[in-house]
């Protein structure tokens, strides 16, 4: 069998590599990358293979969810897990873009994939060497990094798994960051995701519930917008745009580092050096006068603006990608805490959701919030989900098992990692494989790019407040809320519907009231000795 598929990935990789040197403009560059894709394809299969054949011998004669099951499921996903991150780091760019996407899917994928990629896929991203660096600038610019910029610190500050980033200085004295893109993968992501594809497939082939072929059709096409660092220039701009025009209420607690157009190309992105913390970094945040909570609080209030109303999302939220800085020229305080500006950065995954599909799910979200069984469903249906999967897709979403969904209590939504909830949900993805399998396959692509991002922002919410706090879920509620009368407001412009519709505000802003004293009273009880 291992004899076979070398043969058969060198066959393919020969054939390839023949067809790309003979019609490129460059053909040294390409084959030295080509020369790459027969052992690319050679680990991909024997992986593939090997995991293929783990799970299915690992788990030959056991009864499905017995005790021995169980444990040997487990085992396998651990050994599997590894062996898929292996494949990552050695293979590269758009394979570790790969394991990313997977350590953000919690509860969507078994917990020990997430687990695992989580600790390294963040963390071990390839560092391109200074020569392969000025081979960038060469070929984009024409010129060495010294030459465009007065100072060029051939050190990267981070490296991630399409980029890393250097400091520098403009000839005019400005400090910047300038982006610079990993040599070659613009050749090589087409040949990664095509033998990704092959890998993904012929695990679906032999397990018919792993189905986890969306998750490939995504990195397809958002690949090449990612490494058009121009593409992302524009995401930043427009990104702020919709704050000012959308969002005006905080659009000044938002923002993105300005690019240097004439110091930008396809690889190369120059940016403002911002000088503030890592969203995460609670001690930093607060020895700067910050409130973590508040910067919890305004990370919701952003996400929920750009998903709600803006419908033009970042979707690649994680904690490298967001910074902290006090409100500049701000000398306002609450409770003698500064007021938080929130950087984004990395605007190279965006996802529009069109107005109906925005609205759904605006609706779904309010109906989260206020335990409305009847609009959860409704909801989801509009979304895909179908009625026989409208729990699981409201579990997925909330991290909350349907009975504490529907619970009319205000805090039936927040998960402390100390419940016995926390851990009936750790095996959602091992109890319900085939399940969720099918909703993912059901719902649009679009959708499952905002549960990757629901994801993100709970890690972050995480870290900075030790949960998904009250108060998040009060701003989701209300943004949603707004977002979904917004709408009638724009399709019914008679005066009796106008009329409804200020009721249903009244009527919103006093249940919101109600939840927010009993939020009070519940923060008063915790204080009082037992």
């Amino acid at each position: 069998m291992w004899r076979r598929a070398a043969t058969v990935a060198l066959s393919l990789g020969a054939g390839a590599g023949a067809v790309a040197v003979a019609s490129t403009e460059d053909p040294a560059a390409t084959l030295k990358v080509c020369a790459h894709l027969p052992p690319r394809l050679l680990r991909d299969s024997v992986t593939a293979a090997t995991i293929a054949f783990d799970y299915k011998w690992s788990l030959w004669g056991l009864e499905p969810g017995s005790p021995a099951w169980q444990s040997a499921k487990h085992d396998t996903h651990l050994r599997s897990a590894n062996r898929l991150q292996e494949l990552c780091f050695r293979n590269g760019g758009i394979y570790i873009k790969l394991g990313q996407h997977i350590a953000q899917l919690e509860y969507v994928v078994p917990e020990e994939y997430v687990q695992t990629m989580r600790e390294s896929m963040l963390k071990r991203c390839p560092v391109s060497s200074y020569e392969e660096v000025r081979g960038v600038f060469a070929k984009d610019l024409g010129e060495s990094p010294e030459t465009v910029f007065a100072e060029f610190d051939p050190v990267p500050l981070a490296s991630a798994s399409l980029a890393q980033v250097h400091a520098a200085r403009t000839h005019d004295g400005q400090k910047v960051a300038v982006k610079v893109q990993h040599d070659h993968l613009t050749d090589t992501s087409v040949v990664d995701i095509a033998t990704v594809d092959l890998l993904v497939n012929a695990l679906h082939y032999i397990f018919p519930t792993f189905d986890y072929r969306w998750l490939v059709d995504e990195v397809r096409e958002s690949a090449p917008k990612e490494l058009d660092f121009l593409n992302e220039a524009k995401n930043s701009e427009k990104c702020l745009d919709n704050f000012r025009r959308l969002s005006p209420h905080i659009a000044d607690s938002i923002y993105a580092p300005k690019v240097y157009w004439n110091l930008s190309t396809s690889r190369i992105l120059t940016m403002e050096f911002m000088d503030a913390k890592e969203v995460t970094d609670v001690h930093g945040i607060k020895a700067i006068g910050i409130h973590p909570v508040d910067v919890s609080n305004l990370v919701s209030k952003a996400f929920a603006e750009m998903i709600f109303k803006h419908g033009f999302v970042h979707c690649d939220p994680h904690a490298a990608n967001m910074m902290v800085r006090p409100m500049p020229q701000d000398s306002r305080k609450s409770f003698g805490w500064k007021r938080p500006q929130l950087v984004l950065l990395d605007h190279g995954l965006y996802k529009e959701l069109d107005c109906t599909t925005r609205i759904s799910y605006a609706s779904l979200w309010k109906a989260l919030v206020f335990a409305d069984a009847k609009a959860i469903k409704e909801n989801s249906v509009k979304l895909g989900a179908g009625e026989d999967l409208h729990a699981l897709f409201a579990g997925v979403l909330t991290m909350r098992p349907w009975q504490r969904v529907i619970d009319p209590s205000p805090d039936h939504l927040v998960l402390d990692k100390k419940t016995t909830d926390y851990s009936e949900l750790q095996n959602y993805a091992s109890l319900y494989f085939s399940e969720i399998s099918e909703l993912l396959r059901r719902l649009p692509r679009v959708i499952l790019l905002m549960l990757k991002t629901n994801d993100c922002l709970r890690a972050v919410n995480h870290a900075l407040v030790g949960g998904t706090s009250l108060e998040s879920f009060m701003i989701i509620g209300r943004v949603s809320s707004e977002a979904v009368l917004d709408a009638k407001r724009m399709s019914k412009r008679s005066f009796l519907n106008r009329l409804m519709i200020w009721l249903e505000e009244v009527m919103l802003e006093a249940r919101f009231f109600s939840l927010e004293l009993m939020l009070c009273f519940m923060e008063l009880r915790k204080l009082l000795p037992s």
